[in-house]
């Protein structure tokens, strides 16, 4: 007689990272990117992928369904419209099933390659470090667009103090619940090191490498930067002034 325990399935081990990448028309960099993905945190042990398709009008819905058939790691989530990549990230983490995420961007110029070495560098910094961002080095943009993140980068830096020149770089590697704590708001991912200094925590850099993009145009471009976004680095910069001490609990009182 067959023993009814032989017959139940593994329980699939919990990932110890979700990596979270919001893509809007990228049909044909979402497969190159997930194989390097997949390539780069096999090693690590269980992990998963979060694609969210943020309201995409060509095939790439149809793209990530024939991609998940074969990999029960990866899940989508799905914007019935563009709501913009701040917004997906947050989705993304929102559905995220470990306690440390990394992101990077849909069009495959963030190399997957430094994740483990950003999350070691999470790691060894302790539970005091909230974030480690990267910092992109040999950009493969156009002149106007580097340009143009010089300029964002360098107004930010000199008003939020937070130690980042390239906020803007979609590779980062973060506690779960540090990012849920943050208050919301449109282009949060800009603002992140220095919003998870408001709440206590250090931030680690980390110098990464730029990619060409495969295939496909920007679909976050110029008006995704400073130019929209005065007045969120004026909010960011009143939040960081009227934050004047973090709680820290050093007893808690038993029941």
């Amino acid at each position: 007689m067959t023993d009814p325990s032989s017959l139940t399935a593994p329980v699939p081990a919990a990932p110890i990272l979700s990596v979270v990448v919001p893509v809007r028309n990228e049909v044909g960099n979402v497969g190159p990117l997930l194989a390097d993905i997949e390539m780069a945190c096999t090693p690590l042990g269980a992990f998963e992928v979060v694609f969210v398709n943020d309201g995409s009008s060509d095939g790439t819905p149809a793209a990530l369904t024939a991609l998940a058939a074969t990999r029960p790691w990866l899940r989508i989530v799905t914007h019935a419209q563009s709501c913009g990549q701040s917004a997906a990230v947050r989705s993304g983490v929102r559905h995220a099933q470990a306690p440390i995420v990394a992101t990077l961007d849909g069009d495959g110029q963030n190399d997957p390659a430094f994740l483990p070495a950003m999350l070691e560098a999470l790691r060894t910094a302790g539970m005091q470090a909230g974030l480690v961002q990267g910092q992109r080095v040999g950009r493969k943009d156009t002149g106007f667009k580097k340009l143009q993140s010089r300029i964002a980068n360098g107004v930010r830096g000199r008003l939020l103090k937070d130690g980042t020149r390239d906020a803007g770089c979609g590779l980062k590697c973060f506690r779960r619940e540090a990012y849920l704590a943050l208050p919301y708001f449109d282009a949060l991912h800009r603002f992140m090191p220095a919003l998870m200094v408001r709440e206590g925590y250090t931030v680690v850099h980390v110098d990464v490498r730029d990619r060409p993009r495969l295939t496909g145009v920007s679909n976050y471009g110029f008006f995704d930067r400073l130019w929209v976004g005065i007045l969120d680095l004026v909010g960011v910069w009143w939040l960081i002034r009227r934050r004047k001490r973090v709680p820290r609990i050093v007893t808690e009182a038993q029941s």
